[in-house]
């Protein structure tokens, strides 16, 4: 599935759709970011697996187990995966464009933004590691290369005086073809490692800018909270203060009560002097 096509999931008109926990959404829009946020996590999954497959054959890189069709299977598989990652980097920072999200539309993007940036930055060090174990084959079969011509170069200046010397020399050079069939294959390697340098190049790019869009949403999310915060603050304040003044008018009504009563035992005692005198 292209982006184009992980596009016009988010964008396409329908009906509802199934969630997972099977009930049915009767907003297009929302089932549509649900989808494009499911189709996204699977390409993910499938990422992590060429990365684990890549870490399989960078570490036989070096080794006796190191041969042609392991390099092929190399270059092809961080070839693949790096057009991946920039297609589902291209996803991952659609999403982050979200406005309003639900809190579960936020768990996915935190998660989606998380599990990216972990699988690119593992990626990227299998690529960096492939290039230095390549290029210290690439050198190693270089200095062999020049080795052989400087031993046949050599030889060949002695050949009236030590023919049999050059005889059995001969039988441990390479011929010709063969040279230049191994200066091919330095030159090919050569071309397949620039290639790496060019994709680790282009993933640095897509890696910086889904950072960037998660550190200002970041920002925006600290902000929000910092404003739920203080209106937390402000409310209990608020609400302190009415208490407060609800007790105070509490203790002012029973003062009142107090003063009414003692007025009317004044009055009783001064009505009852009155009546008796």
């Amino acid at each position: 599935m292209s982006f184009d096509q992980l596009s016009s999931i988010e964008s396409g008109n329908g009906g509802g759709r199934r969630q997972n926990n099977g009930t049915y959404s009767d907003d297009p829009e929302s089932a549509n970011k649900q989808a494009l946020s499911q189709s996204l996590m699977n390409k993910l999954f499938h990422l992590q697996g060429n990365i684990s497959k890549l870490r399989s054959d960078v570490g036989l890189l070096g080794t006796r187990r190191d041969n042609p069709r392991l390099r092929e299977r190399i270059h092809v598989v961080i070839e693949e995966t790096t057009d991946q990652f920039k297609e589902v980097g291209e996803g991952v920072k659609k999403i982050q464009t979200w406005e309003d999200p639900t809190p579960t539309q936020k768990y996915s993007q935190q998660k989606l933004s998380r599990e990216f940036k972990a699988a690119l930055g593992e990626f990227q060090s299998l690529q960096r590691t492939a290039i230095e174990k390549q290029r210290a084959s690439v050198t190693a079969a270089k200095a062999a290369l020049d080795h052989e011509e400087g031993a046949e170069g050599g030889s060949s200046g002695n050949q009236g005086a030590l023919l049999q010397l050059q005889e059995q020399e001969q039988i441990h050079l390479a011929p010709q073809d063969e040279v230049d069939f191994q200066d091919a294959l330095i030159t090919e390697r050569e071309d397949e490692i620039r290639q790496i340098e060019e994709g680790v190049g282009d993933l640095n790019v897509l890696f910086q800018q889904v950072a960037q869009i998660v550190s200002e949403q970041g920002e925006v999310l600290e902000t929000i909270e910092s404003n739920a915060v203080n209106v937390r603050d402000d409310t209990r304040g608020a609400d302190y203060e009415l208490r407060s003044a609800a007790r105070y008018q509490k203790n002012a009504r029973s003062k009142a009560c107090c003063l009414l009563l003692i007025l009317a035992v004044i009055m009783a005692i001064v009505l009852l002097a009155v009546f008796l005198g």
